[in-house]
């Protein structure tokens, strides 16, 4: 298991590797629940790639973006490499703007033959950047890191509204804060819910190994 993330703003009170530290955790705990029949370990976590595709968020110090041709090559000679030992991957993304990257990878390298695939860390009803979702998660996992006196709400709209303008002038177009939703409303109890829907979904996922056409798991 391969966790990718990004290292991007994610408004005045998260770290920029939030999106890592998601992955991350949420590969670990995957990890943790698909045991053999003798409770042995099946899958082996890798040290996080911390560098995503993150354009859209590239007006706000802090974020480093690789773009999509860069991420892309390094998850197929990431898999070239791991395949020579590994029978199965599974790429753990926790950055949205990693998508195109991770679908012209995993394409790849299932049409090389090797049994790759990815999956999301999600969660029903989720905000877009920076808002309720991602800062109740990290309340859950990295409360210390969470700069509760910083935060305050950003845009709103539902992410349909806001795409056109973002898409000639990034997150900063319809954002001051680089935020979109309200971070003023999480908590950790709400994170750990959202943390376990996120696991569950990638348990009953990679149970199933079912890649699509774009390498994701359905």
């Amino acid at each position: 298991m391969i966790p990718v993330g990004s290292t991007e703003q994610h408004g005045p009170h998260l770290p920029l590797d939030t999106d890592t530290r998601i992955a991350r955790a949420v590969a670990r705990a995957l990890a943790a629940r698909l045991r053999d029949s003798s409770g042995r370990l099946q899958w082996l976590v890798a040290p996080a790639i911390g560098y995503g595709d993150s354009g859209e968020h590239q007006s706000f110090p802090g974020t480093i973006s690789v773009g999509t041709e860069a991420l892309a090559t390094l998850l197929v000679e990431f898999g070239r490499s791991a395949t020579c030992w590994a029978q199965r991957l599974l790429f753990v993304n926790g950055h949205g703007g990693n998508v195109a990257a991770m679908d012209r990878a995993v394409r790849l390298l299932r049409s090389e033959g090797r049994d790759a695939a990815w999956c999301a860390c999600t969660a029903s009803g989720a905000d877009a950047h920076a808002g309720h979702t991602e800062t109740s998660v990290l309340l859950h996992i990295s409360p210390d890191d969470v700069l509760t006196d910083r935060w305050c709400a950003g845009n709103g709209a539902p992410l349909a509204d806001l795409l056109p303008s973002m898409r000639s002038g990034g997150v900063a177009a319809v954002s001051e804060v680089g935020v979109l939703g309200d971070p003023t409303t999480a908590t950790a109890a709400e994170g750990e819910r959202i943390f376990t829907e996120m696991v569950d979904g990638c348990v009953r996922r990679v149970a199933r190994w079912t890649p699509g056409a774009d390498g994701m798991l359905t």
